[in-house]
């Protein structure tokens, strides 16, 4: 079902639809401040696999987790890398996704690469409402894989159709860049994917940062 989040008796209606939802293991698109995403529960492995289902994408590329606080990544590793911390600071929550090494003890299964995990806080207040209740959620964006990705939600219930059982409409992404990507599992951060952060204002924080290949 479709919720027009630019109601407010709509809009609370979709937000506690889409948290049962994701709490019973099911799909959910809502807005974020890049395009819109599918996302599931992250601690759900059934759920997840929906989500790579609905988009037609394989375990290869595990989906990176959302969450609704900065104080929810420090559960989620071992320990943060000086770094990760800055930029966190820095342009959290925004279009900044950050590669880190998980804490081993954490019971998920994201796909076949384990061991590090894309981590992004989004400045959203729909997506970060639902987040703070549902906890971290294995999102990605919100198509078919090799389609264009939607900018709203009604493009991606076109594209996903009953797979996902909460639409969450905002209106259209006021900027559909896709979030930086950068690895910090490394002695030198590097830029996995350039995105609505540029390089020089990430070097203002963190100088060494480099390109990636």
């Amino acid at each position: 079902m479709l919720y027009d989040c630019r109601s407010p008796a709509d809009r609370d209606r979709g937000i506690a639809a889409a948290i049962e939802a994701v709490k019973n293991g099911e799909l959910v698109v809502l807005p974020t401040d890049t395009v819109y995403g599918i996302g599931a529960d992250a601690f759900t492995p059934y759920a997840v696999k929906a989500l790579l289902d609905a988009k037609g994408r394989g375990r290869q590329m595990p989906p990176p987790v959302l969450i609704g606080s900065r104080h929810t990544l420090d559960g989620l590793v071992l320990s943060l890398p000086r770094a990760a911390r800055d930029l966190v600071e820095a342009f959290w929550p925004g279009a900044l996704t950050i590669v880190v090494e998980h804490s081993p003890s954490l019971q998920w299964d994201l796909g076949d690469k384990t061991g590090t995990v894309a981590v992004r806080m989004p400045l959203h207040p729909v997506a970060l409402e639902v987040l703070r209740e549902t906890g971290p959620m294995a999102v990605s964006s919100a198509n078919k894989t090799g389609q264009p990705a939607a900018v709203t939600a009604e493009e991606a219930r076109d594209q996903l159709g009953y797979s996902v059982r909460a639409y969450l409409e905002a209106g259209p992404c006021p900027d559909p860049v896709p979030s930086t990507i950068i690895d910090l599992t490394g002695e030198v951060p590097q830029i996995l994917r350039q995105g609505a952060i540029p390089l020089e204002k990430l070097r203002d924080v963190v100088p060494d940062i480099v390109e990636g290949a």
